[in-house]
């Protein structure tokens, strides 16, 4: 039950964060929701390559194998968050003298400590399976997050305030982790300079992939805005906001709930490991189609209803590929990089990191010189490089042995199909396209979890008889 909980948290997060962009979008200008875009983009990045090495420690070292090196390896992952929360800060005033505005660069620095640390934080708590903790930290957050950027963009109805509303979350976030969390551990460990070193080893190799798959959509941003301008680029980059991030969540929360078990299970030698990599890679291939499936559903009436007009046409010329590689970066920065994490093979996961990022952003730029200022072009060059490093992660995908249930993956392939061939069909009836849609694509996709669930049934049961 916690479990199920820990992945509500999650989905709770999507929705929240699905419903601030919309929001964001419609209360600023096409101009400053363009700024907005690249500054949350620019401070993820720096959230990412500040803390991401930790988290990636974290998720393969902690809580360890005794208490004592559970203490120990929560004090010294306390220590190192704390330094990388300064390397933020400063980083931020480091940016004033290029010509950032100081309020913008100072807030971005905070930003980014406060989302890096929080992440540190929750990912503690998940990989301690204390997932009720984490189920009500997550929410609260997410919470936090909405009310804060909602209420400064509705204040001032620019960039500063909406940013500004932002920072005061994470510090609410911070004082509740800190004075909330204070019974949670008996006693407090040593920071231990060898596992500094682990954590530096592993972790750098590990972040550095994840700086450069979130390099990726932040230079596909850059490319649009430089080719088209930043009004004309608002709606697709309002499409790359909002469509990342159910796939993005997607994973996380099965992540949240199966990764840890996959790790302990490869620790641990056990003999049916083959069992649980081919279910954690069905469970999230799985989820992700219908997941795409249910955004090909929703484009039009999303766009109709929520998407300003002035951004719309942009949005839907753009959003079905937008989806496509979403899914498939998604997939494959998760998919792919899991027998590289369990193996601690640092060699793929750093080329793997590098052909995904070239292959996205050069195709893109390449389509942006041939065709000049049109977003679709680039959009679908994006979308080749997207397919290209996919392939290629299918070689690391495979390199562990793994027992995969193919039912589900085909039948969840054809309930992303239907709706996406039916989002390109003519119809003079929006209204009932979108129910047909709706219907079809609902009732496959049913029929793909079921299936999925007698072949996970099937997989445990076999598993234990063995």
């Amino acid at each position: 039950m916690a479990k199920l909980f820990a992945m509500g948290a999650y989905f709770y997060q999507s929705a929240l964060a699905f419903g601030l962009l919309m929001a964001v979008a419609r209360i600023l200008d096409p101009v400053d929701y363009a700024t907005y875009s690249v500054f949350i983009a620019v401070t993820q990045v720096g959230a990412v390559a500040a803390f991401e090495w930790l988290r990636f420690a974290c998720s393969r070292f902690y809580p360890g194998q005794t208490p004592g090196t559970e203490r120990d390896q929560r004090r010294t992952l306390l220590v190192e968050g704390v330094a990388c929360g300064f390397v933020c800060l400063l980083a931020g005033a480091a940016a004033i003298p290029f010509g950032v505005p100081p309020a913008l660069a100072l807030i971005g620095g905070a930003i980014s400590a406060g989302q890096g640390g929080s992440d540190l934080h929750l990912s503690v708590v998940r990989f301690g399976k204390r997932f009720t903790a984490f189920s009500w930290l997550n929410g609260f957050r997410a919470s936090m997050v909405a009310v804060g950027t909602l209420a400064g963009a509705f204040a001032t109805r620019d960039v500063t305030g909406a940013v500004g509303g932002l920072l005061a979350a994470y510090l609410g976030y911070a004082a509740i982790a800190v004075f909330g969390e204070r019974g949670a551990h008996s006693s407090t460990g040593r920071a231990r300079p060898q596992m500094m070193r682990e954590h530096a080893r592993y972790g750098g190799v590990s972040a550095g992939m994840a700086v450069l798959g979130l390099l990726s959509p932040l230079g596909l941003k850059l490319i649009l805005t430089t080719s088209l301008g930043k009004e004309a680029a608002a709606g697709v980059l309002l499409a790359l906001d909002l469509l990342q991030r159910p796939f993005i969540m997607v994973i996380a929360a099965l992540q949240t709930v199966e990764y840890p078990d996959v790790v302990a299970a490869y620790d641990r030698k056990a003999a049916d490991f083959a069992n649980h990599l081919g279910r954690f890679y069905a469970l999230m291939a799985t989820l992700s189609l219908v997941s795409a499936a249910a955004v090909y559903v929703g484009l039009r009436p999303i766009a109709e209803i929520i998407v300003a007009p002035a951004l719309r046409p942009e949005f839907l010329l753009t959003a079905p590929l937008v989806t496509l590689f979403s899914m498939l970066r998604a997939l494959t920065q998760n998919i792919s990089t899991t027998p590289a994490h369990l193996q601690m093979n640092l060699r793929q996961l750093a080329l793997l990191a590098v052909v995904d990022c070239v292959s996205f952003n050069a195709l893109a730029f390449a389509a942006s010189l041939t065709f000049g200022a049109a977003s679709l072009p680039i959009v679908a060059g994006a979308t080749l490089g997207a397919v290209l490093a996919g392939a290629y992660g299918l070689k690391i995908a495979t390199s562990l042995p793994f027992a995969l249930p193919a039912p589900p993956l085909l039948i969840a392939a054809l309930a992303m199909v239907v709706p996406a061939a039916v989002f390109f069909a003519p119809t003079p009836n929006v209204f009932l396209a979108v129910v047909f849609n709706g219907i079809s694509a609902g009732a496959i996709s049913l029929a793909a979890l079921l299936e999925l669930w007698v072949a996970w049934k099937k997989s445990i049961a076999s598993a234990s008889v063995a």
